[in-house]
């Protein structure tokens, strides 16, 4: 099931994801500019509430944005990987520029700050063979005819916060089969494509990529999977293969109601909401608030469950300008306006995001749950119980998900399922 929309990007290209920075192994054929830069040890600022809060508020204006342009579709974004392909962007900007991505990024602390909170919060999101969360950034510049002079001092930024590498490439042909190639290993080959030509007047990417594999902690046996029915949201009914199990985290958050489903050692948690009967999808999450959500993701109550799901999969694709922008994220954009002078200069004319587009791609079954995320920055350059307290939750009409790490609470993954079948 493949749902394509546009979110924000721009002449950068970005991925972020999971807990650990990791290297590319694969062969790239473009100059590898990291020569003389190595990451160098800083201290991190561990997660407090007023990080978690205005993390929580962040994701809920992206995926609220993402719902009310879905047309009823199925919508998958990560939070985690739009934020860190955007903090690695901040690092370049000044003036105007750099206190609107702050105020949206950081509710309002410096980019210094942001950088040292993502640094620990990421360093602290565990992994193990049974659970694996991996995050890796590259950065990307034409070197063809010297078009772009870049600053050292953001490259090390990057390094130092972010583990991002960087290479300078001609942005042919080439430059797009490596970046693909790219995408496809950091992200298990959940997402084989970011790029499909260059702009003319691409000058940078910046690409983050996360790929999340984990199993239930405890996983469905063959009795615990039938056929059922599903209501999408055009008020057909889908047959679809349903899991039944029994779980113990409820969670009730104003006209919804749910239940945390762990994946292996407890580390990290499927959480789904389900609306109040005669309400819409899109009613209850247009009503939504950060501050409730964060309240009942901290306030779950121990409950027996019964809780049904049904097995689905699907992509997603959204360009985030028009979102960025409607978020107070301006100057950016703006090709007069923009100022990210501490990324570098450009012969081309002045440095600004041309597009910001996320992709993801998530699969859950018996076994556990497969997602992946890329976030791709363009720069361009231009002018101008008792068995009576039992709960019974079923999933068979549209409903919200998110993956969590428990610690935080914090969603990696955000989405809905409007329908199973396509």
């Amino acid at each position: 099931m493949k749902r394509t929309l546009v979110l924000f990007l721009s002449t950068l290209l970005v991925i972020v994801t999971a807990v650990n920075f990791s290297a590319c192994t694969m062969r790239i054929s473009a100059e590898n500019l990291m020569d003389g830069i190595t990451a160098r040890s800083v201290f991190g600022m561990e997660a407090d509430e007023d990080f978690k809060m205005s993390q929580t508020e962040l994701a809920l204006k992206l995926f609220k944005s993402a719902v009310a342009d879905s047309e009823g579709e199925c919508v998958l974004i990560s939070p985690l990987s739009v934020q860190l392909a955007l903090a690695m962007t901040a690092n370049g900007a000044d003036g105007e520029t750099k206190r609107e991505m702050e105020a949206l990024l950081a509710d309002g602390k410096s980019i210094e700050e942001l950088n040292r909170y993502l640094y620990s919060y990421v360093s602290s999101l565990p992994e193990s063979e049974k659970y694996k969360l991996k995050i890796a950034n590259s950065i990307w510049f034409n070197s063809s005819e010297e078009r772009i002079s870049v600053n050292k001092n953001f490259l090390q930024t990057n390094a130092n916060y972010y583990g991002a590498s960087a290479y300078a490439s001609d942005f042919d042909k080439r430059t797009v089969r490596d970046i693909n190639k790219w995408v496809n290993i950091n992200t298990d080959g959940m997402i084989d494509e970011i790029l499909k030509d260059i702009d003319s007047n691409a000058v940078m990417y910046l690409i983050n990529a996360l790929a999340f594999d984990a199993e239930w902690h405890t996983v469905y046996e063959k009795t615990d999977v039938f056929d059922g029915k599903f209501t999408n949201s055009d008020g057909k009914t889908e047959s679809v293969e349903m899991m039944r199990s029994g779980e113990n985290r409820y969670i009730e958050c104003s006209g919804a109601k749910g239940f945390f489903k762990d994946y292996k050692d407890r580390k990290y948690s499927f959480v789904a909401l389900l609306p109040e009967e005669g309400v819409s999808l899109h009613e209850y999450i247009d009503t939504l608030t950060a501050e409730e959500l964060f309240s009942a993701m901290q306030n779950t109550e121990s409950k027996a469950i019964v809780a049904t799901m049904p097995k689905f999969s699907y992509e997603y694709a959204i360009k985030m300008n028009d979102c960025l922008k409607g978020l107070g994220i301006e100057a950016a954009f703006d090709v007069n306006s923009a100022d990210f002078s501490g990324i570098g200069s450009s012969s081309d004319g002045n440095l600004y995001i041309g597009n910001v587009l996320h992709k993801t791609y998530i699969s859950v079954d018996e076994r556990g749950t497969r997602a992946a995320a890329v976030t791709k920055v363009e720069l361009e350059c231009g002018s101008a119980g008792p068995i009576d307290d039992v709960v019974y939750i079923n999933l068979d009409r549209p409903f919200v998900y998110m993956i969590v790490d428990n610690v935080t609470n914090l969603p990696l993954f955000i989405g809905t399922v409007t329908s199973v079948n396509g």
